[in-house]
C-alpha cells in the first residue's frame, strides 16, 4: 500500500470519527465491560449509565483478576477506580506472590445519539503504573436491539497487527513516541503518553439484547498482548464472545471467551439509590380530640421531624424545628407542608429549622417573635438513638493477599442528652475475619507512622468489643451564622482527642468557610482506653463551595497540617444529589515531596456517602494507605451537619 493510500485511509477512518460529534443516546440495555466501564468485553463503548449510578465489578481472567469501583457523577462523565492482581507476574521483592496494581479510569461523553452515533472519549489507568495505560475514541449507534460500536484505541488498546499510524502525529511530532512508565512510578501523570505512540488500533463491536435477561456480545479485541509488562497469553484471535445474565436490576453475571484463548468471569453489583421509591408521608394515629396543633405535631413527629416551638400570630404560625433524618431541605418543606393541610391548618407557616441545635434555616425574626404568642414548648428530655447492623470491613493492597476482610457486627448508639449535647458510641464485633497472618510491616512510614500501621489494629479485630468511637459533641450558634462544635474522647479507631470546630455558615450563601484545631493522641493497638507515644496538634482551614449551575458540584479545599505533621491542602470535589447520595474524588498534596512519598507520589483517592434510612453508608477507596497527607475521621463536621439544607440542583 503506498503512503498515499495509507494516509488517505487514517484521514478518512479518523475524520469519520470526529464527524459524529457534529451530529443527538436511545440504546438503553448496557453493562459493564471487564474493567469495570459500561462497554462490550474488554473494549469501551459511547454507552453511559444515568447520574448517580454507582457499580462494582469482579472480573476473573487471565492473567488479571480484578476489582472496579465505577461511578456515574453525571451522565455524561463515568470515573472507576480499580485494584487488580496480575497472575504470573511477582510481586518485585515478594516473588512468590502475584503483581498487585491499582489505577484510575475516565471516560467523558462527547455527544448524545441522536441522528448520528453518539460519541466518547477515554483514559484508562492514566495515575497508575501504566500497566492499563490507553486511550480510545469510541462512538456507539442503536438500531432496536442491535448496538454498533465503533472506534480507535491507543497504548495497551494498540495491539493488533492490523493497527494503522497514529492520526494524531499529523497535529505534532510529539505523538509519534510513546514514554514508557516503570514499576513503581505509580500515581504521576503523564499527559505527553496521552493518545501517543507509533501505532493505534481500530476496533469494533456489537452487542444485542436477546431478551430481558441476556445480552450477546461480540467485538474486536486490540489489546497489546505481546508488551514487555502483561503476561498475557498469546493471541490466537483478534475477537472475543461474550453473554451477560442479568439477575435483576442490581445483579448480573458474564462470560467470555477471549481472543481465542481463554474463558473469563465477571460479577456485576450496580445500584442508583436517585431511584429509590420517593419518601412516602406516614400519617400518625389522630385522637377525636386532639387540636389541630397536636395533630400538627403528630405529624410532624411521625415523618421525622421534631418540633420544639409553636408560635402564631393572627396571620401565620412560626415552627421551631429539629431533624436529623431528611437529607435535603425540599422533603423537609413538603413534609410540612403535607402535615400542615392534614393537621387543618391555613395559616401561612414560617420555620426556624435546626440540626443539633445549630440554626440552619431561619425565617422567624425578632418582630415575629415579640408579638407572637406561645402555643407549645417542647420540654427537654434526654433521647437514645441505636442502629444495629452488619457491615464489611474490606482491606485492599495487602502484600499478603489480594484481599483481606471482616464481617462485623457494628453498634452505633447516639444520647442526646440536651439539644445541643450529643454522646455518640461506635462498637464493633468481628464474626469473621483473615487479618491474622498480617507479617509484612509498612515499607514507608515517613514522616510519622499515623495510618501505615493500620495492620497492627486490625489483626486485633476479633478480640471481643471494641470500642471504634466514644465522643461528646456540644454544638452552639451564639451568633447567627457563627456556629461552633466542640468535641472530645475517642473519634476514630486509631486516634482520641480534644478539639473544637467553627464555621460561618449563611443559608442564603453558596459558600463557607471556617477552622478546626484538634489535639489528638494515637490509640494503642487493641482498641482500648490506652495510647501510644505520639500526639500531635491539627490546625485546618476549610473553604466549602456548592456550585449551582450548568454543572452542579460540590468543592472543598482545606489546608493546614495533616497528622503525620506534614502540612498542606486537600481539594475535594464532588456531587451530591437530592436523594443525599455522594459522589466524589480528592487529592492531597502536602511538603513531603514525590520521592519521600514514594509508589503513588501523593495521597488521592475516591468516596461515596449513602444515606439509609437517617444513616449513611460511606466508604473511602485510596491506591495506598500512606502516612503523608493522612487526615483525622471524624464522625460529623458542622458543614456535614448544615449543608443537607442547602438546596440542591
Amino acid at each position: 500500500m503506498t503512503n498515499y493510500v495509507r494516509n488517505l485511509r487514517n484521514f478518512c477512518f479518523f475524520s469519520f470519527i470526529l464527524f459524529n460529534y457534529l451530529s443527538a443516546d436511545n440504546f438503553i440495555t448496557n453493562t459493564y465491560n471487564n474493567h469495570g466501564s459500561v462497554g462490550l468485553i474488554n473494549m469501551p463503548t459511547a454507552r453511559f449509565y444515568d447520574e448517580s449510578v454507582h457499580g462494582i465489578t469482579l472480573y476473573d481472567g487471565s492473567p488479571d483478576q480484578k476489582i472496579t469501583l465505577t461511578s456515574n457523577p453525571y451522565d455524561w462523565f463515568e470515573g472507576s477506580f480499580f485494584y487488580t492482581n496480575i497472575q504470573g507476574k511477582p510481586y518485585p521483592g515478594f516473588e512468590y506472590q502475584d503483581y498487585k496494581d491499582k489505577g484510575f479510569n475516565v471516560k467523558l461523553r462527547l455527544k448524545k445519539e441522536g441522528i448520528f452515533p453518539a460519541l466518547a472519549i477515554g483514559l484508562n489507568d492514566f495515575a497508575g503504573t501504566g500497566f492499563y495505560s490507553s486511550e480510545y475514541i469510541v462512538s456507539s449507534y442503536g438500531i432496536n436491539n442491535l448496538d454498533i460500536h465503533f472506534g480507535i484505541g491507543w497504548g495497551q488498546l494498540s495491539g493488533t497487527e492490523n493497527s494503522i499510524e497514529n492520526p494524531f502525529k499529523y497535529i505534532n511530532d510529539s505523538f509519534k513516541t510513546r514514554p514508557v512508565r516503570f514499576e513503581g512510578e505509580g500515581g504521576t501523570f503523564n499527559p505527553s503518553q496521552y493518545f501517543s505512540g507509533k501505532k493505534a488500533s481500530p476496533f469494533f463491536g456489537l452487542s444485542y439484547v436477546l431478551n430481558d435477561n441476556f445480552l450477546l456480545k461480540f467485538e474486536r479485541d486490540t489489546i497489546l498482548v505481546n508488551g514487555p509488562r502483561m503476561p498475557y497469553e498469546k493471541r490466537e484471535s483478534d475477537y472475543s464472545f461474550g453473554l451477560d445474565y442479568s439477575i435483576n436490576n442490581n445483579f448480573s453475571v458474564g462470560a467470555s471467551y477471549e481472543r481465542g484463548g481463554f474463558l473469563s468471569l465477571k460479577f456485576i453489583y450496580k445500584n442508583n439509590p436517585n431511584s429509590y421509591e420517593k419518601y412516602e408521608y406516614q400519617g400518625p394515629e389522630i385522637k377525636e380530640n386532639d387540636d389541630k396543633y397536636t395533630k400538627l405535631i403528630k405529624n410532624l413527629e411521625n415523618n421525622g421531624i421534631g418540633v420544639k416551638k409553636i408560635t402564631e400570630t393572627s396571620k401565620t404560625i412560626g415552627l421551631e424545628l429539629t431533624q436529623f433524618i431528611h437529607p435535603n431541605l425540599n422533603l423537609v418543606e413538603e413534609i410540612i407542608s403535607e402535615a400542615s393541610k392534614k393537621s387543618g391548618i391555613n395559616k401561612a407557616i414560617i420555620t426556624d429549622i435546626e440540626i443539633a441545635n445549630l440554626k440552619a434555616v431561619s425565617e422567624i425574626n425578632d418582630v415575629f417573635r415579640i408579638n407572637a404568642k406561645t402555643i407549645y414548648e417542647r420540654q427537654t428530655t434526654n433521647r437514645v438513638n441505636t442502629v444495629t447492623q452488619a457491615k464489611l470491613r474490606p482491606f485492599f493492597a495487602s502484600r499478603e493477599e489480594f484481599f483481606k476482610g471482616a464481617f462485623l457486627i457494628e453498634n452505633d448508639t447516639e444520647f442526646i442528652l440536651r439539644e445541643n449535647l450529643f454522646f455518640n458510641v461506635n462498637l464493633k464485633y468481628s464474626l469473621a475475619d483473615n487479618f491474622d497472618d498480617f507479617r509484612f510491616p509498612p515499607q514507608y512510614t515517613y514522616p510519622a507512622q499515623v495510618r501505615s500501621d493500620v495492620k497492627q489494629y486490625l489483626k486485633n479485630i476479633d478480640e471481643g468489643i471494641l470500642i471504634g468511637r466514644a465522643q461528646l459533641d456540644f454544638h452552639i450558634t451564639p451568633k447567627k451564622d457563627h456556629h461552633f462544635m466542640f468535641t472530645g474522647g475517642i473519634l476514630e479507631d486509631m486516634f482520641s482527642g480534644v478539639g473544637f470546630e467553627y464555621l460561618n455558615f449563611k443559608e442564603n450563601n453558596n459558600y463557607s468557610f471556617g477552622i478546626e484545631i484538634f489535639n489528638v493522641r494515637k490509640r494503642d493497638y487493641n482498641w482500648g482506653f490506652g495510647h501510644l507515644n505520639y500526639e500531635n496538634t491539627l490546625i485546618t482551614a476549610n473553604f466549602f463551595y456548592r456550585n449551582y449551575g450548568l454543572i452542579p458540584f460540590d468543592l472543598k479545599i482545606s489546608a493546614g497540617e495533616y497528622l503525620a505533621g506534614d502540612i498542606g491542602s486537600t481539594i475535594e470535589f464532588s456531587r451530591t444529589f437530592s436523594s443525599g447520595v455522594s459522589f466524589g474524588a480528592f487529592a492531597t498534596f502536602t511538603d513531603v515531596s514525590t520521592a519521600q512519598f514514594g509508589e503513588g507520589s501523593f495521597d488521592k483517592g475516591i468516596f461515596f456517602n449513602i444515606p439509609i434510612f437517617g444513616n449513611s453508608i460511606a466508604y473511602t477507596w485510596r491506591p495506598l494507605t500512606k502516612d503523608p497527607g493522612a487526615r483525622l475521621l471524624r464522625r460529623n463536621t458542622l458543614n456535614d451537619l448544615l449543608v443537607r439544607l442547602k438546596p440542591i440542583n
